[in-house]
């Protein structure tokens, strides 16, 4: 049954057409991901189908008693209240006879007059004749489901904290359809594999605006894609998307230069002069009058962001050595007694919970702040280039040519001299744009200024901080593609999953406390190895439990037997082995040669790699229990 329907949508700023007598039908219980490039109008569609925002023509239908609830990119509430009252917003006309009575609640707890007292009453009056406890128990299960105290106020909780509210504000309500702008963007990666689990579990429809493709992938039963005023639907997942995706495109290819071969030879024929009867060629001339018009009218698809970074002079070969350094702010120690070689040409993904520290960690490998303990050895002939989650390196009133190339025309991109407007229009900025403000830039487009200033010098340290926020896919693609080639060394704080598979080769995560641990690999890798050394952590732990009675025994028990002995002193050795041989599988399997040799290959490595991490728990437990029996 179809919730929503859109018919010959059309919506234009300008002289673009953002919605080009646009369809599209969502039905019930959908999950559909809308894509598309940066400024095509995904947010417009998405306000117009929410009833924020008006088409410039044609229709959208909604179906009878529809409930929607709507989350822009940035939160639409004051902040400046509690997480409570927000959320219960999300009640319609319940909300203020709850937020009444926890006002009168509070009153009461700090000041328990007779008048405050009398208010409190009145309050649990309006709140039973309204039916509102049920409405209050939705809103205190939906604060325990998103981990937020609903007496706190907003405007004190991170980024990430501020996104749980707004979500649990449009779901507290069970609407029939959600619709969700960019809703990971400020979410560290457990946010996002909440919000995964929630919109899994969510009942309704969901409509969503996301350029994290794996968070796509988990979420979405359909890929909607805005591409030049119109709507196209892919069933299944980003990889069929991709695919279908490329077989259109190049079937477009085809056609438009079948259609600009036959212009070609119409407009030579039209130079030539008239040679046939008169009535003829002037049908010919009204042809190539209309070809004239389809071409003019035809929107070709906009190219790709063209980057390119230059390397500049080779670093030392050392970047930085880390011995036991901590680093703590009012009391609370986020970086704790963590040591690390860093070289030439390494590829590290920094990851954790927000607020768990990973900009401390970067400024402390790159010499920005002194650690409290232990020291820090930095390289030689560094040039750092450092990439702004928030963007605080652009001037809002400045225009685009002086934050590429202050007080000059042109850019040095290592042997080549570009003009700088040229250069803006590498990375989709229009001449016309040039000379705007960054103030008229959209977030997208900001970070694509961002990139653009970014490789506009010369650097052999690349710092990203959260690159990927408001980017579109095709860029992010190209993103990646430029950091596979970059020879310097990268930092990149990211939550993109897909991101952190494709361009780094070693994880630095957060352990709490902070602790802070080196992986091999990207992301999947990092989650591999946390879940097997939890799993290893667990049988230990249950085998010490068994064994615990014997441990415990008082002196002048059973001692350890000769056999048991020799079984002791072979166990360090034995549990060496496995570890090279565990290294030595995890290189096999981070290899991409390997998945060009048939699945089973890699079945088998795992396989083994799975027991090898089983016979080593095994042998630590067993080395523990027999170290506890000898020592007793």
């Amino acid at each position: 049954m179809p919730l929503i329907s859109v018919d010959g949508a059309c919506l234009a700023f300008g002289h673009v057409a953002l919605l080009d007598h646009a369809s599209l039908q969502l039905d019930a219980g959908e999950r559909v991901a809308l894509i598309g490039r940066n400024g095509t109008g995904k947010s417009s569609l998405l306000r117009a189908i929410a009833g924020q925002a008006a088409l410039d023509d044609g229709q959208i239908w909604r179906a009878s008693g529809l409930r929607i609830a709507y989350v822009p990119q940035e939160p639409d509430f004051d902040l400046a209240r509690s997480v409570f009252d927000v959320v219960a917003d999300g009640l319609g006309d319940v909300a203020a006879v709850l937020k009444t009575y926890h006002a009168a609640l509070h009153e009461v707890t700090e000041n328990a007059t007779e008048a405050a007292m009398a208010e409190l009453e009145r309050a649990q009056h309006a709140v039973d004749a309204a039916d509102a406890w049920r409405f209050s128990q939705r809103v205190d299960a939906m604060l325990e489901r998103i981990g937020l105290n609903g007496d706190a106020r907003v405007d004190t909780l991170s980024g990430g904290g501020i996104k749980r509210v707004a979500l649990a504000r449009a779901m507290v309500g069970e609407p029939d359809l959600l619709l969700l702008d960019e809703p990971t963007n400020h979410l560290d990666l457990d946010g996002i594999l909440w919000l995964e689990s929630l919109i899994q579990g969510f009942a309704g429809a969901v409509m969503l605006i996301t350029h994290d493709r794996v968070f796509l992938d988990n979420v979405s039963t359909r890929i909607v894609e805005l591409d030049r005023g119109a709507l196209a639907s892919f069933e299944g997942g980003f990889a069929e998307y991709q695919r279908r995706k490329a077989e259109q495109l190049d079937a477009e290819a085809t056609a438009n230069a079948r259609f600009d071969k036959l212009l070609a030879q119409e407009e030579v024929w039209i130079r030539k002069g008239i040679e046939a009867r008169r009535t003829r060629n002037e049908g010919r001339v009204r042809r190539l009058e209309a070809l004239r018009r389809e071409r003019s009218a035809r929107r070709d698809r906009l190219g790709n962001v063209s980057l390119a970074v230059d390397r500049g002079e080779l670093s030392g070969k050392m970047v930085a050595e880390l011995d036991g350094v901590s680093k703590s702010y009012a009391g609370k120690t986020v970086v704790r007694d963590f040591s690390t070689r860093i070289l030439r040409g390494d590829r590290i993904g920094i990851v954790g919970p927000n607020g768990a520290g990973k900009t401390t960690l970067l400024k402390l490998i790159l010499g920005e702040i002194e650690a409290d303990a232990g020291t820090v050895r930095r390289g030689t002939r560094q040039q750092v280039a450092y990439f702004d989650q928030l963007r605080a390196q652009l001037d809002p009133e400045a225009a685009l040519t002086e934050v590429i190339s202050p007080g000059s025309e042109y850019v040095q991109i290592g042997s080549e001299r570009k003009h700088v407007i040229g250069y803006l229009g590498d990375f989709l900025f229009a001449p016309q744009r040039a000379r705007s403000p960054v103030k008229s830039l959209s977030g997208g487009e900001r970070n694509r200024l961002l990139l653009a200033r970014l490789f506009a010098q010369p650097a052999n340290v690349l710092v990203l901080d959260e690159p990927t926020n408001d980017l579109d896919i095709e860029t992010l693609d190209l993103l990646e593609a430029l950091l596979t080639d970059y020879a310097g060394t990268l930092f990149l704080v990211s939550h993109d999953r897909a991101f952190l598979d494709n361009t780094v080769t070693q994880v630095i995560a957060a352990e709490g406390d902070g602790e802070w641990r080196e992986y091999a690999g990207g992301y999947a890798d990092w989650q591999r190895v946390r879940q097997e050394r939890q799993a290893a952590e667990a049988r230990q732990g249950k085998a010490g439990a068994k064994e615990k009675p014997r441990a415990a025994a008082p002196s002048g028990g059973k001692k350890l037997s000769f056999n048991e002995k020799r079984e002791l002193d072979a166990l360090p050795d034995r549990i060496t082995a496995l570890e090279v041989e565990e290294a030595r599988l995890y290189a096999q399997l981070a290899d991409p040669a390997l998945y060009q040799k048939p699945p089973e290959a890699a079945a088998e490595l795992k396989a083994r790699l799975d027991a090898v991490s089983a016979q080593m728990a095994e042998a630590m437990a067993r080395w523990e229990v027999l170290e506890a029996q000898a020592g007793d």
